[in-house]
């Protein structure tokens, strides 16, 4: 489909990422964020993870020049339900469907079961106007959608560039708050605990000396080191937590060492084992410059485990590879006592219906400066010192 450009870019979609092939993925992906390179998004197709059974319809979008370069792409999705996104849009359905109308299916650009912020709308890098093509493939998905009668198009966890492009676009703009821990160039997890406040210190050095007297043995493995029976012991805990949780386990066995095949020593799998048993495990990915926490999951009940798995020996991890920081998955206002600090999260979303579009824009309007003021807020709990005490 062509746009309505004078450079005649046209958009078309495919319903495998293979269409398009490694090379050219991740010419336009880059290697900063590794939820959107082609190892990671194939992996999600090839485990049967995202599929059409699972209500995840792959039409991976792409911008082509006239001559069909691909000048930039768009991981996308057909969505017939909004579970696995983690920006909830299920009131604006109800609403919708109340009122006659049809939501689903809709479009989500995304990475499928994953709340990691970063771009969403991938250009290639020695593009003479990026702006413009960034532009032009987000106007370019809005079109696809009305072609095919869709309700609307939403892009979630988009980094600052993606966003921009979706707002020049027209598409309406949604916040939200996750907790990330920046790296102040700390040369020890001592050095951390340092810049904290003399109570938080103390407690998070309790926290830590609890886990750690257990018996429980930390090991971080990398890529090929993790083994078959790492892999199998991680699903089982994935699987543990999702039951406690009451919810759906969208990923399938097979994706986790399909990931570590293809995504190499970027997969930082972090074990707790007793007496040489795995206990518990947490997923992390390593981008350019930042840890990024997924899945964890646990068998058994130990004090501070999560806390101490998840966020300090990723702090530690971080620090020893020098990394900016550490982004440690959705939701949970408890990790500003340990170091994670707000931070905001944005999406876009494009509505065909104007009395929706419009009902729609006015809560986000409501709801972005109630999380402005919330995230103020919070960030008043900051465990660091605000002083030279000690």
């Amino acid at each position: 489909m062509n746009d309505s450009s004078e450079l005649e870019w046209s958009l078309t979609l495919h319903a495998s990422i293979h269409d398009i092939g490694a090379a050219e993925w991740d010419a336009c992906a880059g290697d900063e964020n590794p939820f959107v390179s082609f190892g990671f998004l194939s992996a999600l197709e090839d485990s049967g993870s995202v599929a059409d059974r699972a209500g995840w319809l792959v039409r991976h979008a792409a911008l082509r020049a006239p001559d069909g370069t691909i000048l930039a792409l768009a991981p996308l999705y057909g969505k017939a339900h909004s579970m696995g996104e983690y920006v909830f849009d299920q009131s604006w359905a109800r609403a919708y469907e109340a009122a006659g109308g049809r939501y689903y299916p809709k479009f989500q650009c995304a990475v499928p079961f994953s709340p990691v912020p970063g771009p969403r709308l991938l250009l290639r890098k020695d593009l003479p106007a990026p702006e413009a093509v960034g532009q032009a493939l987000a106007a370019g998905l809005k079109q696809a959608a009305a072609q095919l009668g869709l309700s609307s198009v939403h892009a979630t966890f988009c980094n600052e560039q993606s966003m921009a492009a979706f707002e020049r676009a027209g598409y309406l703009t949604r916040l939200g708050v996750q907790y990330h821990w920046h790296n102040q160039g700390y040369g020890s997890f001592e050095d951390f605990l340092n810049a904290l406040s003399s109570r938080k210190r103390k407690a998070l050095r309790k926290e830590r000396k609890a886990a750690q007297s257990c018996g429980l043995t930390f090991v971080t493995r990398r890529g090929q080191e993790i083994t078959p029976s790492d892999w199998a012991a991680f699903y089982r805990f994935y699987q543990s937590t999702i039951d406690r949780k009451w919810g759906s386990a969208y990923l399938s066995e097979e994706f986790f060492p399909l990931l570590s095949e293809r995504l190499g020593d970027r997969v930082v799998l972090m074990m707790a084992e007793h007496e040489g048993r795995p206990v518990a495990g947490a997923l992390n990915l390593m981008g350019q410059d930042a840890l990024l926490g997924r899945n964890w999951g646990c068998e058994g009940d130990w004090p501070f485990l999560h806390f101490e798995l998840c966020y300090y020996q990723a702090i530690d991890f971080a620090i020893a590879h020098g990394l900016s920081r550490v982004e440690a998955g959705a939701q949970g206002e408890h990790k500003i006592q340990r170091g994670y600090l707000p931070a905001f999260t944005y999406s876009a979303h494009a509505i065909a219906d104007s009395g929706l579009c419009n009902a729609v824009a006015a809560f986000l309007d409501e709801e972005r400066a109630a999380i402005r003021d919330e995230a103020e807020a919070l960030a008043a709990y900051s465990p660091y010192r605000q002083d030279d005490s000690i």
